[in-house]
């Protein structure tokens, strides 16, 4: 009896593996052909917001136009403009302050620091030595220009030049014929001997 029932429980065994196997096998076979329900999710990328653009102008090595990321600062902007210089007054600025889009932001100079502006000469008023004629090497137009100089003493003056060699003083003029004093004191303060000057 007791033989009999093992003999029984082994001629099961097989066909119970096999029946675990086929389950198993079904599982992972239903699994892999099932069509998937519902649509295809796709994950998009955040979109990337436009950089903001703005200047930077005053106490900074590098004043400029630069894009600058949404959110950015006072504080980065200007570390986009190469920081402050030694001469910046950072006293009245919030570094912390957001920074909008157009925006631009003068830094301010300290007291008694600024650079100084930009001199325009007036090209009525002479400079007192960049505008004076050299007698030396001037043209005969540069000569007539002179008041009280037409073209027959503005030639006088280049043929003496010719002849004698270069003028060491203004004074030499006088040696020109034609120029007296008075042609002389009328030009005095317009010309110049250049480097033979004494």
């Amino acid at each position: 009896m007791e033989s009999t029932k093992q003999d029984i429980l082994k001629a099961f065994y097989p066909t119970f593996i096999g029946v675990l196997i086929g389950l198993v096998l079904g599982a992972v076979l239903w699994i892999v052909v099932r069509a998937p329900s519902g649509e295809k999710v796709t994950i998009l990328p955040p979109p990337t917001a436009a950089p903001f653009i703005v200047e930077v102008s005053g106490a900074v090595p590098r004043p400029g136009v630069y894009d600058l990321a949404e959110g950015s600062r006072v504080n980065d902007a200007v570390e986009a403009a190469g920081g402050f210089l030694a001469e910046a007054d950072k006293s009245t600025l919030n570094l912390a302050a957001p920074v909008t889009d157009g925006q631009k932001l003068e830094i301010p100079f300290l007291a008694g620091m600024e650079p100084p502006a930009a001199i325009v000469e007036n090209p009525i008023i002479p400079t007192l030595t960049a505008d004076l004629i050299d007698i030396n090497t001037a043209t005969l137009q540069e000569l007539d220009s002179l008041p009280g100089i037409g073209p027959t003493l503005a030639q006088a003056i280049i043929d003496y030049r010719d002849e004698n060699g270069p003028f060491y003083d203004i004074e030499d003029l006088i040696f020109v014929d034609g120029i007296g004093e008075s042609t002389l004191d009328g030009i005095r303060d317009l010309i110049t001997v250049g480097d033979y000057v004494e």
